[in-house]
């Protein structure tokens, strides 16, 4: 009972640890990469850190995200598991210039 007990409170710990982790930066109003190929099916954590020296919102209708990130932080965004495909996102206080996609394949 003792053994399962300890598997029981490991698995959680297990799954946070094997969420992939993928750096995105903002920087001159840019996201970069402007691609994030991520594997499909699969919860991943984007790492998103605002090296501009104002505020920017990652959003994404396709993903249902919208985080507003405050200039030099950085924050973490959850998306999928996802089906194979793209999906577009943008900064939304600088659409002109701030647009990405995350690739799952």
């Amino acid at each position: 009972m003792k053994h399962v007990l300890a598997l029981c409170l490991a698995l959680p710990l297990a799954a946070f640890a094997a969420t992939p982790e993928f750096a995105l930066e903002i920087k001159d109003h840019r996201f970069s990469p402007e691609e994030v190929h991520v594997p499909a099916g699969t919860k991943v954590k984007l790492r998103v850190h605002n090296q501009d020296s104002t505020p920017e919102e990652f959003e994404s209708h396709q993903l249902n995200r919208e985080k507003v990130i405050a200039p030099g932080s950085t924050a973490s965004i959850f998306i999928g598991p996802l089906k194979p495909g793209k999906y577009t996102f943008v900064g939304e206080f600088h659409e002109d210039t701030a647009r990405g996609v995350v690739i799952a394949e």
